[in-house]
Parts: C-alpha cells; sequence; structure tokens
C-alpha cells in the first residue's frame, strides 16, 4: 500500500498513533486472499479511525453513465438524503472526484448550493469524496457531522482507506455446497434460497422435506417479528451493504427461539440476480424475554420513511406505547425555551395535567420548560430521567405519569431537538432492558426529528414559493363560479410545473388555462411562471384564443429552453353560453351536463408548446347550457403507471357525474381524493349559471365619410330609442361624438362603435386599429383647439378606460342611467 502523507505531515516516521493504527488494521484486511466482505470490514475502518457516520463505494453502473452505491457502512445513507445513485455528468461530489482524479471536501455551505445533496439535514454535514485507482472510476464517499468536518488527519486514513478498497476482491456468490456453517444465499428475482443443514435445524425443517423457497422459512416466523424481516428479505437497491437482525421463529412446544441473521446485499449484473448471502445464528441464550431489540428495529424502519415531524413523532407513539403499556405518551420540539408538542397520545385534553391544558393554543399545547425544573434539567444534561411512582416532581409532570415517568432527550447534530415524555398511572418497574430500549429509541427518535424539521422547513419553502406562482384567489364571474385545487407532490421537494388561471375578459367573456411545464425543478417553476404570465397578456389584449396559443408557443420557443409545456386554454362567452377550446399537448376538458351526463371534450389539439416553430393550434366550439361544469386537470390526476390515461379520464368522467354541481368545492375535494401523490395535480373546474339578465347589445361599424360623426350619433340615437332611454340622451351623443372623432382623427383603418345597456348602466365603446392609449394633456389653453375631448368623456360618464383589442384598442365608458 503506498504511503499517504497528510497535509502538514512530512514523513511516515512523524504520524500521529491513530494513523499508524489505520494502516495496521488495513493492512491486516488486505494482507489475505480477498473475500467478498472485505470491502465492507474496510469501509467500517472509516467509521472507526476518522469519525465518519456513513461511509460507501460508488462504482460505475452497467450503463456507464452513473456512480451507482455497491457497498456501506455505517448509518442508512436515508439518513443523510444520500442517493444510490449520482449521475457522471452532474456537478455532485463523487462526479466530482472521478473526473478530476483528486479527493473533494465540501461543507454545508457548499452542498447547499449542490442539488444533489440539497436533502441533507440541517447542521453541520461534511462530505469527502475520493477516487479509486483501479476501479473504473469510481469513488469512496464519507459523511461526518463533527464539527469542522474531516480534518488533516481523517484526510491521510481516507486516502488511506481509499487505497485498500481499490484492491481487486472479487465477489463470490455462495451456494450450496460452499455455504459456510449456518449460511444461506437468497436469490432476490426468483425467493429461492440456499441454506445449511444447520439453518434448517434451527427452524425444524428437515432437508427432505425443504422445497428450496424462501417463504417456506418465513412461515416459521413469529407475526409480530415479520414486518422487521421482510424488510430485509424484500431489500432492493437503496440498501445495498450489511444488514443485522434479530427475530423469532416458531417451535413445536415452548417459547419461540431467537434467532440471529448476518448478511449483505450483493448486487447483480451481467445476467446475474442480486443475492442475499450470510449466517444465521441461534442467539435465545443470548436474549432475555423482552423483546426490545425488536422494537428498535422497528423503530428504526418506522423512522427511516418518516418524512415530516408529525410522521416521526406518530412513528415513536407506535413503537413504544403499546409495547411499553404506558398510559400516555407525548412528543415535543424544543423552540427556544418552549416545547411545543407535536404528538399526544391518547389526543384528549383531559387526560393531560392542568397546566397543559391552560397552555393549550390550538391543535396541541406550546409548554413552557422554564415551568417544569426537572424536564430543563434532563435536556441540559442530555440525559434520559426515570423516575418510579412516589417521587416528588412538579405537578406539571407528576400528573404525566404517576405510577411512573419517563423523560427522554432527543439529541440530534449536537443539541437537543426535542424531548419524549412517557406516564404510567399504576406503579411500573422499569427494568434494565426497558432503560436500554428508551435510551436507543431517543437517539433514533432525535436524529429523525432533525431530518424531519429540516424536511418540513424544506417543503414549506417549496410551497410557498408554489403558491406565490398561482395565483392568490379566483375572481368573481357574471354568470359562473369558478373553483381551483392544487397538490404539489410529496415523492419529492421539487417545486412543480403545474399551474391554472382565471382570466375575465370584455364582453363578458372569461378565459381558463391549465398547463403543466415538464420537470419539477426551479428551472420548470419559473418557466410556469413566466408562461401564465404570457398567456395572460396575449389574452388580456384581445386575441382569440388560437393566437393567444400560438404567441405564447413562439415565445416559448424563442426563450431557448430545454423544457416544453403543455397547455390548455378555453375562451368562455358567458352571454351566449359558448366556448372555444384550444389544446396543446394538454388533456381535452370534461363536461357534465346538467341533466349529469359527462363527455370528454373531443378537441382537436396542438404540439405542446416549444416544440415546433410553425403549429397549428386549431379552435373547438363547445355548448354550455345552464348547470354545466368544465373541468380542467393536468395528468397527476388522472395518469397512472399501470392503467392508460384514458383509463384515468373515464374515472375523472364518473367522479364529476356523481357530484353536487351546487357545491363546487365540495366536488374539486371529491374528485382528489385518494389521487395519487407522486405527481403535481392542478384541477380548475367551472359551473355555467348564464347572466341572470343578457344585455342589450348593438354595433356600428364607422365609415371614414364627412358625415361619418352624424352617422354615428344617429345610430346611436335610434339605438337608444329602442331601448326605451329617455335619461341622458344628450350626455351619451356628445360621448359618442367625442370618442368617434378621436378615432378618425388620430388613428387609421377601420373604426366601430359598440353600445351595451345591462342592469341601466349604459357602456359605450370605441374601436380603432392604434394601440396607442389616449393620454390627457396636462393643461388646456383657452386658444388651444384640441385635447378636451378626454375631459369632457370622463366629466359625463362614471367610469372610463380603454382596453388591447387585437392588435388596437377600445376607449369605453359607463354611464348610470336614472329611473
Amino acid at each position: 500500500m503506498a504511503n499517504v502523507v497528510s497535509e502538514g505531515t512530512t514523513a511516515r516516521g512523524t504520524r500521529t498513533s491513530r494513523l499508524a493504527r489505520a494502516e495496521l488494521a488495513l493492512a491486516t484486511l488486505t494482507a489475505g486472499p480477498p473475500v467478498p466482505e472485505r470491502t465492507h470490514q474496510i469501509l467500517e475502518q472509516a467509521l472507526v479511525f476518522t469519525g465518519a457516520a456513513f461511509a460507501g463505494v460508488y462504482t460505475p453502473g452497467d450503463g456507464g453513465d452513473a456512480l451507482c452505491l455497491s457497498d456501506a457502512a455505517g448509518v442508512p445513507r436515508t439518513l443523510y438524503g444520500l442517493r444510490d445513485a449520482y449521475p457522471l455528468t452532474g456537478p455532485s461530489p463523487p462526479a466530482d472526484a472521478r473526473r478530476t482524479g483528486r479527493p473533494v471536501w465540501r461543507g454545508p455551505a457548499e452542498l447547499a448550493a449542490c442539488a444533489d445533496f440539497r436533502r441533507m439535514p440541517a447542521g453541520d454535514v461534511f462530505v469527502a469524496a475520493l477516487p479509486l485507482t483501479g476501479q473504473a472510476g469510481g469513488c469512496l464517499l464519507a459523511v461526518t457531522e463533527r464539527p469542522g468536518g474531516f480534518d488533516d488527519e481523517d484526510r491521510a486514513c481516507l486516502r488511506l482507506i481509499a487505497e485498500a478498497v481499490a484492491c481487486p476482491a472479487p465477489a463470490r456468490t455462495p451456494r450450496g455446497g460452499e455455504l459456510p456453517p449456518g449460511g444461506f444465499s437468497l436469490a432476490m428475482d426468483t425467493g429461492r434460497i440456499d441454506v445449511d443443514d444447520d439453518v434448517l435445524g434451527l427452524f425444524g425443517i428437515d432437508r427432505a422435506g425443504f422445497d428450496g423457497k424462501v417463504e417456506t422459512l418465513l412461515a416459521r416466523t413469529v407475526p409480530d417479528d415479520l414486518p422487521s424481516l421482510m424488510s430485509v428479505v424484500e431489500a432492493d437497491y437503496l440498501s445495498i451493504g450489511e444488514r443485522e437482525l434479530e427475530f423469532r421463529v416458531l417451535r413445536p412446544t415452548g417459547p419461540p427461539r431467537w434467532l440471529r441473521l448476518r448478511g449483505r446485499l450483493l448486487p447483480g449484473g451481467e445476467g446475474r440476480p442480486a443475492r442475499l448471502v450470510g449466517t444465521l445464528a441461534d442467539a435465545s441464550a443470548l436474549r432475555s424475554g423482552v423483546t426490545d431489540v425488536a422494537r428498535v428495529q422497528r423503530l428504526a424502519a418506522a423512522l427511516a420513511t418518516a418524512g415530516t415531524v408529525r410522521d416521526v413523532s406518530q412513528a415513536v407513539v407506535a413503537a413504544l406505547r403499546r409495547p411499553l403499556h404506558a398510559d400516555r405518551i407525548a412528543l415535543a420540539e424544543l423552540e427556544n425555551d418552549r416545547l411545543v408538542v407535536t404528538v399526544l397520545d391518547p389526543p384528549e385534553p383531559e387526560s393531560w395535567p392542568q397546566l397543559w391544558r391552560l397552555e393549550w393554543r390550538g391543535e396541541w399545547p406550546d409548554a413552557p420548560v422554564r415551568a417544569m425544573p426537572t424536564l430543563a434539567a434532563a435536556l441540559r444534561e442530555g440525559r434520559a430521567g426515570i423516575w418510579p411512582a412516589g417521587t416528588a416532581l412538579e405537578p406539571a409532570l407528576t400528573e404525566v405519569g404517576p405510577g411512573g415517568l419517563a423523560v427522554l432527550p432527543l439529541p440530534a447534530g449536537g443539541r437537543m431537538a426535542g424531548a419524549c415524555l412517557i406516564g404510567w398511572d399504576a406503579p411500573h418497574d422499569f427494568g434494565p432492558d426497558e432503560r436500554a430500549l428508551l435510551t436507543a429509541s431517543a437517539g433514533l427518535a432525535g436524529q429523525a426529528l432533525m431530518r424531519a424539521h429540516a424536511f418540513d422547513a424544506e417543503h414549506e419553502l417549496v410551497g410557498t414559493l408554489q403558491r406565490t406562482l398561482l395565483p392568490r384567489r379566483l375572481p368573481r364571474l357574471p354568470g359562473a363560479e369558478a373553483v381551483a385545487r392544487y397538490l404539489p407532490a410529496t415523492a419529492g421537494l421539487e417545486v412543480g410545473g403545474d399551474w391554472y388561471d382565471v382570466i375575465p375578459l370584455p364582453d363578458h367573456h372569461v378565459a381558463l388555462v391549465i398547463g403543466d411545464v415538464q420537470g419539477h425543478s426551479a428551472g420548470a417553476a419559473t418557466l410556469m411562471g413566466q408562461m401564465r404570465t404570457a398567456l395572460r397578456a396575449y389574452a388580456v389584449e384581445g386575441h382569440p384564443p388560437d393566437v393567444v396559443v400560438s404567441h405564447a408557443n413562439r415565445l416559448l420557443l424563442d426563450m431557448e429552453t430545454d423544457l416544453f409545456a403543455t397547455c390548455a386554454y378555453v375562451d368562455v362567452d358567458m352571454e351566449a353560453g359558448t366556448a372555444w377550446c384550444v389544446r396543446a399537448g394538454h388533456l381535452p376538458p370534461v363536461l357534465r351536463h346538467p341533466d349529469g351526463g359527462t363527455e370528454i371534450v373531443h378537441a382537436e389539439g396542438g404540439p405542446p408548446l416549444g416544440v415546433q416553430s410553425e403549429a397549428d393550434f386549431p379552435m373547438t366550439p363547445v355548448r354550455l347550457r345552464s348547470g354545466a361544469v368544465l373541468a380542467l386537470a393536468t395528468d397527476g390526476l388522472v395518469e397512472s403507471p399501470d392503467a392508460d390515461i384514458d383509463v384515468g379520464l373515464d374515472r375523472l368522467a364518473r367522479g364529476l357525474a356523481g357530484a353536487d354541481p351546487g357545491h363546487l368545492g365540495l366536488v374539486a375535494d371529491a374528485l382528489l381524493t385518494g389521487a395519487r401523490r407522486d405527481d403535481d395535480i392542478a384541477l380548475l373546474l367551472l359551473r355555467y349559471d348564464g347572466l341572470a339578465v343578457r344585455p342589450l347589445r348593438e354595433s356600428w361599424t364607422v365609415w371614414r365619410v364627412p358625415e361619418a360623426v352624424r352617422h354615428a350619433r344617429r345610430f346611436t340615437r335610434r339605438a337608444l330609442r329602442t331601448w326605451g332611454v329617455t335619461e341622458e340622451v344628450d350626455s351619451v351623443l356628445l360621448i359618442v361624438s367625442e370618442l368617434v372623432t378621436n378615432a378618425l382623427v388620430h388613428t387609421e383603418g377601420q373604426v366601430r362603435l359598440d353600445l351595451t345597456l345591462v342592469n341601466r348602466r349604459l357602456r359605450v365603446a370605441v374601436a380603432d386599429g392604434s394601440p396607442r392609449t389616449p393620454v390627457k394633456p396636462p393643461s388646456i389653453g383657452w386658444e388651444a383647439t384640441g385635447g378636451r375631448g378626454i375631459y369632457l368623456v370622463e366629466a359625463l360618464s362614471a367610469a372610463w378606460g380603454t382596453l388591447p383589442v387585437g392588435g388596437g384598442k377600445q376607449v369605453w365608458c359607463e354611464l348610470p342611467l336614472r329611473g
């Protein structure tokens, strides 16, 4: 083994005793013939000599495009958010070490900026990645939480360990005749298992009566121990490496027998299946009647999959209260000088001390630590406190456990994450095994609580970002009601690209938009916000639906991004009860008719946005009757890996048919019940009721002739007479004169006059081909010949303004009519 000199070390003779001991241990491990367990034994030396909490070997996968975890020692990799594989082209420490051929040392600040390591828990976490020579570009990865990270001596030891791991050690797959005493070899793909005769004796099975199936052995297991055993037998690529487990098997007579399993999962490849190999031994002589190890194992398995603080708390309650026959258990986070309780079991306030009930601020209490000095002392010392019945404690604790109380500080990352309180009403005897169980559980719960707290904080940050990119509230619509729901995926913390929008448009039109940007990342979310803004801007400009979507498609192409987006855009005319639908690679809408029948709108669609520069987006008409409900959704609601997307659309249609459209919010909630959460889900519903009062409308195309203004006034007078309007006629005619004159004098092209009467409110609008908004002059002198028109319009009307319309504009004003 080559000599490795760490920073600040000038010669082998000056090395410290720790480095010398590491060299001696590694030399002993590599001196003998290669054995399959040697890599794991070498990795364990990283835990001993460098203070690493995790050490793993990543080697190139079968495809050659990623570094995959092949062996590991220490705590499960999931505790630090480590992945089982990292892309070779990514900016992760393993990829950097492999690419440069030099060790990579990363601290908390660098890891926070690395996307592949952003799931690491909050606190001082340091990572080392060292390239492995002779391993086709593999690397050694080590993680520590020691303040300051890996020092010079640690780094020298890690270099020695990397050299030792790189020595060839061919893996053998034990089979029938090669099995050691008490050995076994399980094929993970078929469930066939080769076992030694000693193993069959432990299970009480004759060799002649054994069919070679692992299920036959599992059938002899005590049912309570089967879940933890199955977590090993059903191990997958996420848990490659060493494992140890104790479980019980039933015997024809007498108590169950305790067995100890030690094994390793050997990855497959080149046509070879992954195999679990190891040994089984009788552990009954080492066991007492208390099943504390099994409880810790079950708790560890539950905490490994607990994502949130509430999940962690519930896992601790499930693992401890019933097995310990406790009457109550509380788990709380420590925030400054207060304990913020996350789970109480039982949850009823009357089951807890009076002080706790006084401090109830919501669903759970928020108790001051200073009110419980005994608890405060236990938190400062960091040791579990156990008090039998009759111990003099403050009332806030005595009432938790009058027959016995256990207070477990939950340490994590050099600080106290919280506390777990377990109480008994009847006098309780704390045995040594139970004390060991409580201490071990506290350490596991503290680490899990810190990870979950970081997960919750990041998840809340992601949720906040997502909410800022979506509408805060939907607008009130004349003649309709709209509701929307958004559910982020729970499979990860990346912000999604799903969005929805409801856009009020002139003349009682409304645009419904729903879309999905490819992927889950900050880039997808940013692009989603840009597309939502662009579609809203194009719609408000007055373009028809196909033009709005075409403009958005060209914009996305010009942005030079690799992402694309799907979109469905529906323009609804509230007066006529008609709609035009445009699809860009998105799901079609689902329509529920007033009689309860449903149909999937067969709207011809175009390609996704950002794919083709000269794409066509045809419009499909949709007829709406009063009481109809239109549903737009993203694929997260209807897509599943085991069924075609049409099946999901049919399921959505059936759910919509059986709902009560009178309570649209309840309909949306019901449609989302039971939805898969491995992808974002956006749902937008519109119930069309129709306008209570249909507006009266008249339009006039103003020709550019000398008598144009007079013709416009005559048309207006005739329309008002037809509608029975006799008041404010002179004011309306003066406004029409000013607006039409301005359009003829200052613009070119066609000019259109629109009159609308609804609820005794008259709207006058003049549209022209110029996008320029009329501006009131700051001042008008007596000699000025123009500029007074806008002032007159403003003085005579209750409100006025301009709207973009198809490349031009519309100047409008409204007058309330008396009577």
